[in-house]
């Protein structure tokens, strides 16, 4: 990959580099078998918090390290996605949505008792918003809490949560006021609350290694000490969250469609038709010409706005543009990976059948692109 030293400086790599050793020590030897049994090891969260991996882009007091350093989450973004699992980066990853909004707006006592078990992997953080009524529609959520003297009384029910089954602490959308954005709050639900279930863990497509849950919530009474933020303010927290969920989508479309344009470059190296390399033959060499044009603008593009996030810049329009962008990308050159290797792209042994499963949640989770598309329209006032 190319080192674009306009946006990487030499801390960065090493960073990467020490990622990169993480995954081919503690993840690449076991990640065929963790795909097909649907999850990994609750330690691994302990090794990455050891390594120092899930502290990158925290603060230094609560166990973090390069504290407002995006640069240095891209890279170490970018080297965990080279296991070749989107499951298993979501699932480790599930703490960058559950917890930036506990690190920002919720109480000192209540951020520095949950953030630093979270940094060391000896606590899971999930964040819970979708309902089965709607996913993107956030302002219409439907999930109550009702004040009750010194608690919150949580009544409804959450789907499609990563990391929901073994989370510890559950960043949860609930409503507090009227109907609409204006009554939404946010709430830290701890595991084992008297009355909140975990449901079964969810067969999914793709994403095999990440356990994906519904929640329950019956008349759960949760301290008024874990409110979030202020109350009924929770959906501009919600809002200034996804700018970060739908950066890290977008670096995950561009090292899904890396790994598969790698895949796709060997095998046209090595598999030989009609007494040469398929990559000799004009039209393959054309398509992977294409692939590879389509993935470095993609690239720029999606790097250009973390750049400007990273400078406290707005990007509400382009980071979606860039989303969505990023996962067209994916799309085709998932899809054309899987074309280029023939037969054995449909296998579950190769590499570009899990990458072309779990690219498809891409343009989804995180705001559809549907809603993407919304979004950019609205900023440019239409």
């Amino acid at each position: 990959m190319p080192a674009f030293q306009e946006y990487f400086d030499p801390s960065h790599q090493l960073v990467r580099d020490s990622v990169r050793r993480f995954v081919e020590r503690e993840i690449l030897p076991d990640i065929d078998q963790w795909e097909e049994s649907e999850s990994f090891p609750r330690e691994l969260y302990l090794k990455a918090g050891a390594a120092g991996i899930l502290g990158i882009g925290y603060p230094e007091s609560l166990g973090g390290s390069h504290e407002g350093d995006l640069f240095a989450k891209v890279a170490a973004s970018e080297e965990l996605m080279r296991c070749g699992s989107g499951g298993l980066v979501a699932g480790l990853g599930s703490l960058d949505i559950g917890l930036p909004p506990i690190l920002k707006w919720a109480r000192p006592e209540v951020r520095d008792r949950v953030v630093p078990l979270v940094l060391s992997g000896e606590k899971i953080s999930a964040l819970a918003i979708t309902e089965p009524s709607g996913g993107s529609d956030v302002a219409n959520l439907q999930t109550r809490a009702v004040r009750d003297g010194d608690f919150y009384r949580v009544s409804g029910s959450k789907t499609f949560i990563t990391s929901g089954v073994r989370a510890d602490f559950y960043t949860v959308a609930v409503r507090t006021g009227e109907p609409g954005f204006g009554g939404i709050s946010l709430l830290l639900i701890e595991k084992g609350t008297p009355g909140f279930t975990v449901g079964r863990q969810l067969k999914k497509m793709g994403w095999w290694a990440s356990d994906t849950a519904e929640l329950f919530f019956d008349n759960c009474l949760v301290p008024v000490g874990n409110l979030i933020g202020a109350e009924n303010m929770g959906f501009a927290c919600i809002m200034g969250n996804f700018q970060s969920e739908r950066l890290a989508l977008a670096l995950m479309a561009n090292m899904t469609a890396q790994l598969a344009l790698e895949e796709s470059l060997k095998w046209a190296r090595q598999r030989e038709a009609f007494g040469k390399p398929i990559g000799k033959f004009q039209v393959l060499k054309h398509r992977l010409a294409e692939m590879a044009t389509a993935l470095e603008v993609s690239r720029e593009f999606t790097y250009r706005q973390a750049a400007k996030m990273a400078a406290g810049q707005s990007v509400i329009k382009e980071i979606s543009m860039a989303k969505n962008f990023a996962t067209d990308t994916a799309d085709r050159i998932t899809t054309d990976a899987v074309q280029i290797l023939g037969g054995l792209g449909y296998m579950r042994e190769s590499l570009v059948e899990r990458l072309y499963r779990d690219n498809r949640i891409l343009s989804i989770g995180g705001g559809t692109r549907e809603v993407m598309n919304e979004i950019i329209s609205k900023q440019m006032g239409l």
